[in-house]
């Protein structure tokens, strides 16, 4: 290479480091553009529009389901009137968002409904990938069903039967585990949803039917001739039940989980719908809580100071909306001794104790 042909390399190599380093001061100087956000909060949102959005069910008595008059009805549904009734102040401002169950995690992930209150169990990788979870407000297991004429006594004896499960369900998961811990080579038959599950096993299309051991009750309540089928004795999971909502935004998370609170702890301390406090009791946990006399956090979260005297009126305490829905004026599930009783040092003296529902103090 001549002296000249040098001379111009090295001019052009030089020319394009100066245009590399003049683009890499352009790029840090200009400011990278951002995705614009809404400073609006679900709670603003809510109020804005009037009403909760709340995916829901309408095909389990107890849970969610239609009355006689067409009203959707329910645990899970008193759950969210609960809600309305301390952020909106009217419990009927609702609107129930009817999904199945493989639609729940899509519908939470997404955003697109203020709460999901559709027998929601509780887990890890739910928590992580759908949202947050409110207190467990049920705490349940799954179990089997099974038509009596089978002569069958243990979910044990289920070697090489056919199982209707809903599809996309921790349900189904478990059920695929407990076969294969036991060796049972069961074969599971999937819908997808809880009616075609129930059609499914009342045409005898499967030898047994798992759920939740309070939605087999519930479910099992409905039939024709409820005596010729039983719920076998083995509970072979952990299913802690509540609402679910999406992820984004702590303080909706909070005042939901709250509102929780405010049931648990009215019949904690003896208030029912026909009680409810609206001048001073003397009691200042109770006072507190129907704000009366001082806070436990009401103007943080947005809601009113007397948000509970609401909620109470309302839909009742949780003992009451248990009893409505899923005991002796439901679809007649025990709660005395079980763990959906009050914690056993609940200081109320006419209600069950010794159970696992607890939320934090309201203080």
């Amino acid at each position: 290479m001549t002296l000249s042909r040098l001379i111009i390399a090295i001019a052009l190599l030089a020319a394009v480091a100066i245009a590399v380093a003049a683009c890499s001061r352009e790029t840090q100087e200009t400011p990278t553009e951002q995705p614009e956000t809404s400073e609006t909060s679900r709670l603003d949102t809510v109020k804005e529009r009037g009403r909760i959005l709340c995916a829901s069910r309408n095909d389990v008595p107890g849970y969610g389901s239609t009355d006689a008059d067409g009203n959707n009805v329910g645990f899970d549904i008193d759950l969210c009137r609960a809600v309305a009734a301390a952020v909106l102040g009217d419990s009927t401002a609702i609107e129930i968002r009817l999904i199945s169950a493989a639609e729940r995690g899509p519908t939470v992930q997404a955003g697109e409904i203020d709460m999901l209150v559709r027998t929601v169990t509780w887990t890890s990788s739910r928590d992580a990938q759908w949202g947050n979870y409110a207190p467990t407000m049920f705490y349940d297991g799954q179990g089997f069903l099974v038509r009596k004429d089978l002569e069958i006594s243990s979910a044990l004896e289920l070697k090489d039967a056919s199982v209707c499960v809903t599809q996309g369900t921790t349900t189904e998961q478990n059920l695929e585990d407990y076969s294969t811990q036991n060796n049972l080579n069961v074969q599971v038959v999937t819908f997808e949803d809880t009616d075609a599950v129930v059609a499914a096993y009342e045409s005898q299309q499967c030898d047994a039917f798992t759920n939740d051991r309070s939605q087999l009750a519930a479910i099992s309540s409905a039939f024709q001739d409820r005596n010729a089928h039983v719920i076998l004795p083995e509970t072979i999971s952990e299913e802690p039940l509540g609402p679910v909502v999406p992820h984004g935004d702590e303080n909706w998370y909070d005042v939901v989980k709250t509102v929780m609170g405010m049931l648990i702890y009215a019949e904690a301390y003896g208030i029912n719908q026909g009680n409810v406090p609206s001048a001073a009791t003397g009691n200042t946990k109770v006072d507190r809580l129907f704000g009366i006399s001082g806070s436990f956090g009401q103007e943080t979260l947005g809601i009113n100071l007397t948000a509970a005297q609401d909620v109470i009126r309302a839909v009742g305490n949780y003992g009451e909306i248990y009893e409505r829905n899923l005991g002796a004026n439901g679809v007649n599930l025990p709660r005395e001794g079980s763990r959906n009783a009050l914690w056993a040092n609940a200081p109320c003296s006419d209600c069950p104790k010794g159970g696992q529902i607890y939320a934090p103090p309201l203080r």
